[in-house]
């Protein structure tokens, strides 16, 4: 009897650990099959018993650290693409470390990529008129800002620098027909991105660029993306002429707009396509 007590207690105790251990599917730390040989210290005891645990080395608390860091950017990475800009204003200003953590896991994943956008558009922008003002929708770490002469309003969620202006981007505080040049390099990440564009309309002068650097695989029918015709035509129809449409580099889109000198109509109902979440997999 008192067997069968024992066996029953932890039959008990290893179903609360199986329960705690499902909780969150979301982050998963390296299991046994994925530790190398360095992972696992082997001890003798004075009887000549031999265990084994897992070791505390930097390299195995990398592997810890990666994955929880790589399993919070996923999460952060796919409620920003199925919100709402001001609804990701209000999350992340209940927690800033948040922030952090998405930028953190951002860079991570770009450095798989050979050619980054921003560095064109940096470019292009040096190749133009340095009294040009801009306004960088999504500005990151404000990279753009720091490698131009131009004057640059850099707007993103939370501000971790002093020339971040932290705002939704369908709100700036900028004047009407104040900038030159708009760019949005990889954040047109809302559910609402056709207001982020109007107000990029809003705060552009006539004749001023519209410069937009996506995901490639956002604008591809073929596998659920955006027909990127449909896409270029929205934005026209939003009081702008296509300039330059750039499909040549395998990750990433580039698209050159020109603000038209006339009054668009604001009432004009726009069907604007719904671009493909870019969600990354786990690695």
């Amino acid at each position: 009897m008192a067997d069968e007590g024992r066996s029953s207690k932890k039959r008990k105790r290893a179903k609360r650990r199986g329960t705690d251990k499902n909780k969150d599917s979301t982050y998963n730390l390296p299991d046994a099959t994925e530790l190398s040989s360095q992972d696992i210290v082997v001890s003798s005891s004075s009887d000549g018993k031999k265990t084994q645990r897992v070791s505390g080395s930097s390299s195995f608390l990398d592997k810890m650290r990666a994955r929880l860091s790589g399993g919070h950017f996923r999460m952060l990475n796919e409620k920003l693409y199925t919100c709402t800009g001001e609804e990701a204003l209000n999350y992340f200003k209940e927690d800033k470390l948040l922030f952090d953590m998405y930028h953190t896991g951002y860079q991570e994943q770009m450095t798989h990529w050979p050619e980054l956008p921003v560095n064109l558009i940096i470019k292009w922008l040096k190749e133009h008129d340095p009294s040009f003002i801009v306004a960088d929708f999504g500005c990151g770490d404000a990279r753009l800002s720091k490698n131009v002469k131009n004057k640059v309003f850099s707007f993103d969620l939370v501000s971790k620098d002093p020339s971040v202006i932290a705002c939704d981007m369908s709100n700036t505080p900028l004047d009407s027909a104040s900038v030159d040049v708009a760019v949005f390099c990889l954040s047109l990440m809302g559910v609402n991105y056709a207001s982020y564009l109007a107000e990029a309309r809003r705060v552009l002068k006539p004749r001023g660029w519209l410069l937009i650097s996506e995901v490639k695989s956002r604008f591809d029918p073929s596998n659920g993306g955006a027909d990127p015709q449909k896409f270029i035509k929205a934005v026209c129809e939003l009081g702008f002429v296509s300039a330059l449409k750039d499909f040549s580099n395998k990750m990433f889109i580039l698209l050159y707009f020109k603000k038209k000198d006339e009054k668009t109509s604001e009432g004009k109902d726009i069907d604007w396509p719904q671009l493909k979440p870019c969600l990354y997999k786990r690695r």
